[in-house]
């Protein structure tokens, strides 16, 4: 057995030891089923998670025991495809399953951007023969045009699958439904639509990039319960952390081991000036996992405030790794020399209404670099700004059982705000997590796969 197919294995064995139950969920399409576990085991993930439908209600009705062997396998395609998270961007995520018709499992692949070859590929090839007449099962629709690599709709007919279950359509308005369209015409039986939920916040990001040009932005804040990200300036430790203030921390250690997840899961992270300057962090990806391509660290900075010293660019001094870009509105010529010997990226951008840097055009440059998502990890400032300028996709805000109090504490968000509730910035398909004894509020303000 090949090193691919015992990770496979395992990735698989794991996925199936879960217990789950079916339940009735809301989704951007509507109704749709999908197994959901009651419980998570502390120790095996520190949290516990619910879906939370736009109704604001829980639901766990209609619960039933596990579906059939087709919905199993599909998963565990869903499973092989999360493990190219950091690993396929900017191409979307895509695992796949073979399986004969006793349901044996004789071949599974995951797409990786370096690795090239897309995951069906790679599970005929671990398959060989007996993927003719055999069923493959995939998170994503095989494509029939020529790209970096030829139409894996061909491959597939060439070695006599005989049925491909998958979860959904290429979010690609320019290829969308091809794919099955051949597979058809050669007499394959498709079947679509199975745990397409799941499958569509996986590639959430990449529809968004490829059906819009822009990543996808997810808003992230921890806070206390009253809304507060951090005390008075004047009550603050030293900033002698990697990430923030020592010994400050609002939230628990399992909350923020999870935000490492997030920004794993994203292209670049975002920030203003003045959280370099308020908690002079590093702002890495520290979640141990493998990337294709470092996070890049970008900072909002319209006059170059940035302090040479600052752990930020002392950090890229020392590695030269080339991900912090800086985008400024008016640079001094002589700090952005410093700054670019010392390997910081600088770039002007455009002003947007408020006087600082347009995040609408930051984001069309980020999407050039091919960053197809984006978590803002900002204060209040760029919070405000983000929500007003209209960026946000989603947000992810964790909760502290703190109350802090006090007009001088920070806010989530500053500025003028939205005056009527009618104003309001409105949040949907709500998911809730929970993280110790902190929780995490998830929810969309835009679909991703919306025009």
């Amino acid at each position: 057995m090949t090193n691919s197919c015992r990770f496979a294995e395992t990735a698989l064995h794991r996925f199936h030891a879960r217990a789950r139950t079916l339940c009735l969920v809301s989704s951007w399409s509507g109704w749709s089923w999908r197994r959901w576990r009651t419980k998570r085991s502390s120790t095996e993930e520190g949290r516990v998670t619910q879906t939370v439908c736009g109704s604001g209600f829980v639901v766990d009705s209609l619960c039933m025991p596990a579906h059939s062997g087709d919905e199993q396998l599909l998963r565990g395609a869903l499973e092989l495809a999360r493990q190219g998270i950091g690993l396929a961007s900017p191409n979307p995520y895509v695992g796949a399953v073979i399986a004969d018709a006793h349901d044996n499992v004789v071949g599974t692949g995951t797409y990786t951007y370096g690795g090239v070859k897309h995951a069906e590929v790679l599970a005929l090839e671990a398959a060989g023969a007996k993927a003719r007449g055999a069923t493959l099962f995939i998170n994503l629709e095989p494509h029939a045009h020529q790209g970096r690599t030829p139409p894996c709709t061909d491959a597939l007919i060439a070695a006599g699958i005989h049925r491909v279950v998958a979860s959904m359509p290429d979010p690609n308005p320019k290829v969308s439904g091809k794919g099955f369209e051949k597979l058809r015409a050669a007499g394959v039986q498709v079947e679509v639509g199975q745990l397409e939920e799941q499958a569509r916040r996986l590639n959430e990001a990449f529809a968004r990039y490829i059906r819009h040009g822009t990543p996808l932005v997810t808003l992230k804040a921890a806070m206390t319960l009253d809304g507060k990200i951090a005390p008075p300036p004047a009550a603050r430790p030293p900033n002698t952390g990697p990430e923030g203030f020592s010994g400050s921390w609002i939230t628990g250690e399992v909350a923020r081991t999870h935000v490492q997840e997030l920004r794993h899961q994203n292209d670049a992270l975002l920030v203003g000036v003045g959280t370099i300057l308020a908690d002079n962090p590093l702002l890495t990806d520290r979640s141990g996992r493998p990337r294709r391509r470092p996070l890049l660290r970008v900072i909002l900075d319209s006059n170059l405030r940035l302090p040479l010293e600052s752990q930020l660019v002392q950090n890229i001094a020392a590695e030269r790794t080339n991900d912090v870009l800086v985008f400024c509105v008016s640079a001094d010529e002589p700090k952005k020399n410093q700054l670019e010997q010392l390997g910081i990226r600088v770039e002007n951008i455009a002003v947007g209404p408020d006087g600082r840097p347009d995040l609408h055009a930051i984001l069309r440059r980020l999407a050039e670099l091919e960053i197809i998502s984006v978590m803002m990890e900002g204060g209040a400032t760029v919070n405000a700004n983000a929500l007003a300028s209209n960026v946000v996709d989603k947000v992810f805000l964790y909760y502290a059982p703190k109350i802090l109090g006090g007009s001088d504490s920070i806010a989530f968000a500053d500025g003028a705000g939205f005056r009527h509730l009618n104003q309001a910035v409105q949040v949907k398909h709500v998911h809730l997590h929970r993280f110790g004894e902190d929780f995490a509020v998830e929810g969309y303000l835009r679909d991703p796969y919306g025009e």
